[in-house]
């Protein structure tokens, strides 16, 4: 840009009303960031609690899940327990077998010879006045009287309360069990947090607040964006009026240290990996597992320098500290050095600091590298969870598993490609109409 002849014409009025003007824009921008920052933490609070609530260890995993579907299935089967014509006749002829080994086996046990007077009285006595040949042609009509005693509605549902007192006792177990009982505890709070009483009242608010907020936080990314597509086209309206670009200038990284500061903050990966649903037969019924949550984590830039300087490895953290320097300290250094170099007197923007920081720290900046390493960690993360969860992948008449990988860049990712292009750009102005260098 080439400085065409100043304005006379009330350069300060024009100033005031350029100031007032963005300054509206910036209010707007610096709203749109704020809920976008706040939507992003409540996103990721929300996917948090549905991952706890949904993980594979407290479904799949789960005794407590495993009980009460079991518990369900054996109630229902001893409650609705029923036999075709000739399954009854089958188990008729097994039982009338069963009690005629029983019979042959106590008159086994008579016959046995006795050496005390006792024993030999008692065989007497049983051989006189019990006829086993009777009992063996009534062995019939006991089976059958059998199998209707244990068809007997009120006797079925006494057998299906011996079944599940023996559930009961696991249940009563587990709370023995201090990661049970913490588990539960857990569970209970975030029921109380949401208002919910059950996982699947719980997991239908969560999901339709994850869909509003979905929306709300493109939206309000897009709407910033819009902001800073206004002010670059403000530089294209005023590019004759050199009289406004320090004034503009200085408004415009305004715009620029909003967008590195959401972009810094607000989630820019998610990875959620998952079973959708695991389906199987247990005693002729289906079992089913859905949504059991594998693996999630959800972070910003701040979010991973935080984690890599908290571990105990030196290289972790020496990792953490490079990405703090050249990735967040390095570009708010670039602004502020040149916002100093366009205002400050020629002896201070000729400092070699402050010269350095303003058009050469670019080099040394990485957040552009960041940008590229997360886009390529997206795909390469996004492919091998691809290839892995499909494996599990399993159809068959009685196991059906479903798997769902839902990894995917979130708009904070959006925000920080865009403050490094703005960047860009605010960079190259600042060559043409820096009044301390040569054109």
């Amino acid at each position: 840009m080439h400085e065409p002849p100043i304005s006379k014409k009330k350069p300060a009025f024009s100033k005031l009303l350029l100031i007032f003007g963005l300054a509206i824009l910036l209010s707007a921008e610096g709203y749109f960031g704020y809920q976008l920052h706040q939507l992003s933490e409540q996103q990721e609070q929300i996917k948090e609690d549905y991952s706890n609530i949904n993980n594979i260890s407290s479904g799949l995993f789960s005794v407590e899940q495993w009980r009460d579907k079991v518990a369900g299935i054996v109630s229902h089967q001893i409650r609705d327990f029923t036999l075709s014509p000739k399954q009854k006749k089958d188990l008729q002829k097994e039982v009338e077998q069963i009690i005629i080994a029983l019979i042959d086996k106590a008159e086994a046990l008579i016959n046995k010879p006795k050496k005390t007077i006792d024993g030999k009285i008692k065989k007497f006595l049983v051989k006189s006045f019990v006829n086993t040949d009777n009992f063996r042609k009534k062995a019939p009509s006991l089976s059958k009287e059998i199998i209707a005693k244990v068809y007997n509605p009120k006797n079925k549902k006494q057998l299906s309360k011996v079944a599940m007192s023996k559930f009961d006792a696991l249940e009563r177990a587990e709370f023995l069990d201090s990661t049970v009982a913490a588990t539960k505890a857990a569970t209970e709070k975030i029921y109380k947090k949401y208002g919910a009483s059950s996982n699947e009242e719980l997991n239908s608010k969560l999901i339709s607040s994850l869909s509003q907020i979905r929306t709300a936080t493109y939206n309000y990314s897009f709407a910033m964006l819009g902001c800073i597509a206004i002010v670059l086209s403000f530089w294209w309206i005023l590019r004759k009026r050199a009289d406004l670009y320090g004034t503009l200038f200085i408004m415009s990284l305004l715009f620029a240290f909003i967008l590195l500061f959401i972009g810094l903050t607000a989630s820019m990966i998610e990875v959620d990996a998952r079973i959708k649903a695991v389906d199987f037969v247990v005693l002729g019924e289906h079992v089913v597992f859905e949504n059991q949550v594998l693996f999630f984590q959800s972070k910003s830039i701040l979010d991973v320098v935080r984690v890599l300087i908290a571990q105990p490895a030196v290289d972790a953290i020496l990792v953490g500290v490079l990405i703090l320097i050249f990735s967040i300290l390095f570009p708010i250094m670039k602004l502020s050095a040149t916002g100093i170099h366009l205002l400050s007197k020629k002896k201070i923007a000729k400092n070699r600091i402050i010269r350095y920081f303003a058009f050469q720290s670019g080099k040394w900046s990485m957040a552009d590298v960041i940008v590229i390493a997360i886009l390529m960690v997206y795909i390469g993360l996004n492919g091998l969870l691809d290839s892995q969860l499909k494996s599990l992948n399993i159809k068959s008449d009685d196991l059906n598993v479903i798997t769902t990988n839902n990894t995917a860049l979130q708009p904070g990712f959006i925000i920080f490609i865009s403050f490094v292009l703005y960047g860009l750009v605010l960079s190259t102005i600042l060559k043409f109409i820096s009044p301390h260098e040569s054109h």
